[in-house]
């Protein structure tokens, strides 16, 4: 066993979290040493209920901009969007290679596509057990089990030791098609000496064991067996292996498949060009034929298991579907873990669909979907496989951080030897041992269309405030030369009060905004900005105090 303080380097290795530790989503870290830095996994989260208007959140980007020329490459683990779905961003504005496995990177190829980014982007497919230079790192790239196909964890071989970083994981001692972790390489791994584990903590709260995908596909066979009618399932579209489940079961029940959403599509056809999947061609159908055939011939795939708004489920959920209305005798199954934040969505779809005489199967009546994240007992034994002599909980909120720490200690690493850190903290690896040592800036960068960092936290106060209180818009022209008023004021609100029920009030306030003119030096400096700074103040005042409202005041006074 190699001892890690036996290297004569004196350098200190930096691995810096940028996101992901303290949340769920937005995962990136950077390894730092001398003069070389690569990121690993660059993904987003979806926007919190205060985020209003906002698509989707992406991880600032600061740190690697100081970093300049010392970013030589982008690593990734698997192709969940919480992994991956920075990647575009990250490139147009960094010229530098990315590294994946097949599906992961034809996926992320996709998303090039669509953003026009694809010609000038530098992809390079590796393979497990497969190894990589990169300056003073050499990366082993390490098969996991997870919920998509083609994940990896890295051994990476560094000047002041050896870490492993797990990726997403599980260990599943039923795997399907070939996707077991690999234990042992991580085994070997723990024998080689391991100076620092990074490991998955998303479901640390988790007792015991993950569910095998092959108790899950026998129910899943039983409640479309039984279903009278046809069958929905709205599935993760990155779900490979459980798309492929669904797909036999439609086979032993003699229907045909329809595979239904943008995402779910895509997802289907690269795993079929990249034979990870076989659909029978005479199986599949288009949406639009499925009026074609009997009810009990057909199984749909789709995606919106999470609620979201615009997808396919979504639109069936609410009627606005074009060939698919909800109907009597219909099953629906929600294969997948509700992801916290979206419990209102989905529940409203879930009723939605009730409402229409669809028959609904989802978590919380029936085992119909297995996790991608290992629980305690899997957790654990990747630490007794890898052996660390530092631990790093990573990929979790700060109490699966905490948790994951605390499993730590039961089998044998001393408190002092864990490491909890939250994104921007600096860990600091040399041949005297590890720490935390200092920050770098870090945070969340807001993509709201084509827009990306121009929206604020300021600008989100200003919506939050717009949507709960409403807006007052004054309009006024002045003469220039005089400073007396040759229009209005008028005064209209939007979401604010009913104007013809509240016609007084509004009435009310134009008389305020006239006590202002006239209390106003004609002679005043800058007169359009005093004004308008001046009718802010007393309509906020004057709407607190008769109503205890604070709408968004705008004015919108010219002179002529």
């Amino acid at each position: 066993m190699t001892d890690w303080a036996e290297s004569n380097e004196t350098g200190a290795l930096r691995v810096i979290p940028l996101g992901g530790l303290g949340e769920i989503g937005l995962n990136m870290m950077v390894l730092e040493y001398e003069g070389t830095a690569v990121v690993v996994d660059a993904g987003l989260m979806f926007p919190e209920d205060y985020m209003l208007g906002i698509d989707i959140v992406i991880p600032d980007f600061e740190h690697l901009r100081l970093l300049g020329k010392k970013l030589a490459a982008v690593i990734l683990t698997h192709c969940h969007e919480d992994h991956i779905g920075a990647i575009p961003f990250l490139l147009k504005e960094f010229d530098v290679p990315v590294y994946g496995t097949r599906f992961t990177l034809e996926m992320v190829r996709h998303k090039l596509e669509e953003r026009g980014l694809l010609a000038k982007a530098r992809l390079h497919t590796v393979e497990p057990r497969q190894f990589l230079g990169v300056g003073p790192f050499t990366f082993e790239f390490i098969r996991v089990s997870h919920s998509v196909v083609d994940g990896v964890g890295l051994a990476i071989r560094t000047p002041v030791g050896l870490l492993v970083h797990t990726g997403d994981f599980r260990i599943t001692h039923v795997p399907m098609g070939g996707d077991s972790t690999d234990l042992g390489r991580f085994a070997q791994l723990g024998e080689e000496g391991v100076f620092a584990l990074f490991s998955d903590s998303t479901n640390v709260e988790k007792e015991g064991y993950t569910l095998s995908e092959q108790v899950i596909g026998k129910r899943l066979e039983s409640i479309v067996q039984t279903s009278p009618g046809r069958v929905i399932v709205a599935v993760f579209a990155s779900n490979i292996r459980r798309i492929e489940q669904i797909v036999e079961i439609a086979k032993k029940r003699g229907s045909r498949i329809v595979f239904n959403g943008r995402s779910m599509e895509v997802s289907v056809r690269i795993a079929c060009e990249l034979g990870y999947m076989d659909v029978p061609e005479e199986m599949v159908i288009d949406v639009g034929q499925v009026k074609d055939f009997p009810d009990d011939q057909v199984v749909m795939v789709t995606t919106g298991s999470q609620g979201e708004p615009m997808s396919a489920l979504a639109r069936m959920a609410s009627g606005s579907h074009k060939q698919i209305k909800i109907k009597k005798g219909d099953t629906v199954i929600l294969s997948s873990k509700f992801i916290p934040g979206n419990e209102k969505a989905i529940a409203a779809i879930i009723n939605s669909l009730y409402r229409k005489g669809a028959e609904v199967i989802y978590e919380k009546i029936s085992d119909i979907h297995v996790s991608g994240h290992a629980f305690q007992e899997e957790l654990k034994m990747m630490l007794q496989l890898t052996r660390p002599r530092y631990f790093v909980p990573i990929h979790g909120e700060y109490r699966h951080l905490i948790h994951h720490g605390r499993l730590a200690a039961l089998v044998g690493i001393p408190e002092e030897r864990v490491l909890l850190a939250e994104n921007g903290d600096v860990l600091c690896f040399d041949r005297h041992g590890a720490r935390i040592e200092g920050k770098v800036p870090t945070g969340r960068t807001f993509v709201d269309g084509k827009g990306v960092g121009d929206v604020g936290r300021s600008v989100l106060r200003e919506r939050r405030a717009l949507s709960e209180e409403g807006m007052v818009v004054v309009t006024m022209v002045l003469d220039e030369e005089t400073g007396t008023v040759v229009y209005g004021p008028e005064i209209a609100s939007r979401g604010f009060v009913f104007e013809m029920e509240k016609g007084h009030l509004l009435e009310d306030a134009k008389c305020v905004i006239l006590e202002v003119l006239e209390e106003m030096d004609p002679s005043v400096q800058d007169r359009v900005r005093y004004l308008a700074f001046e009718v802010q103040r007393a309509l906020r005042q004057y709407f607190n105090y008769v109503i205890q409202r604070r709408p968004v005041i705008l004015p919108m006074i010219v002179e002529v």
